[in-house]
């Protein structure tokens, strides 16, 4: 159980953005950002199934980021869309957990998300609604409510492995809890989390290097991440590289 200090949440999650753009979310009536009622919800987002790159804001975000790192493959583009979505969520439920104590009910349905933008502007909440900050409950609005419904619509469009993209999950876990630096709860939150079923032995124990691959080496002049599984980037794609 970790314990932490319990902050009133405040309507405009102000005591974020010290953490910086990553942890920030801002609020639909956040004076720092207009108001986008018109963006879709995350939940809208997920069960979307159009073939219209226009009319699919997932579909959108990959063939955007596809374009900004030149990825030859679609799925390359859709892991990284992933990873970053991931790392935004994970960021705002640690970041809150840290510095409030509680965290907003991050449901779907209460976040939008504009995926031709960037952090913090990409995402919306509607109200701050505060929740306990327990692994628990973070595992609840974050693998349960969001990485379950994207990873989902993510493999049946992109054929993305499973392990994939459950590597990617509980690498941007890791990596918001390294962000936030020498903040012990958040990273025994982050142990915690780590535990959970879905995210078991992705990683290394302990030095917490991936036991699968984003991806990301197979973008020109991409090289491989920090906690990557390879230690340099294979000359081909191997047999089971992308779970």
């Amino acid at each position: 159980m970790v314990l932490l200090l319990v902050v009133d949440l405040d309507p405009e999650l102000a005591a974020l953005r010290p953490l910086g753009a990553f942890f920030v979310l801002r609020t639909i009536g956040d004076p720092a950002g207009t108001s986008r009622p018109a963006l879709p919800t995350l939940a809208q987002v997920y069960e979307n199934r159009s073939s219209d790159v226009y009319g699919n804001p997932l579909t959108f975000r990959v063939r955007k980021v596809a374009g900004a790192l030149n990825a030859p493959e679609p799925r390359i583009a859709a892991s990284i869309a992933h990873l970053g979505l991931a790392a935004r969520l994970w960021s705002v439920a640690l970041g809150c957990a840290s510095v409030y104590g509680r965290i907003p009910d991050l449901a779907p349905e209460r976040l939008r998300w504009d995926p031709d933008a960037s952090a913090p502007d990409e995402l919306r909440l509607d109200a701050v609604t505060p929740l306990p900050s327990d692994a628990g409950t973070i595992a609840d609005v974050v693998l349960h409510g969001h990485l379950e419904p994207l990873a989902r619509a993510l493999r049946s469009e992109y054929r993305l492995a499973g392990g994939l993209l459950w590597g990617n999950a509980a690498s941007a876990l890791a990596g918001a809890a390294r962000q936030l630096g020498p903040d012990t709860a958040a990273r025994a939150l982050a142990a915690e989390l780590l535990a959970h079923p879905l995210l078991e032995g992705t990683l290394d124990a302990t030095t917490l290097r991936r036991r699968s691959c984003c991806l990301y080496y197979r973008l020109p002049g991409g090289g491989v991440c920090g906690d990557c599984c390879f230690t340099r980037a294979p000359r081909s794609s191997p047999r089971g590289a992308s779970g």
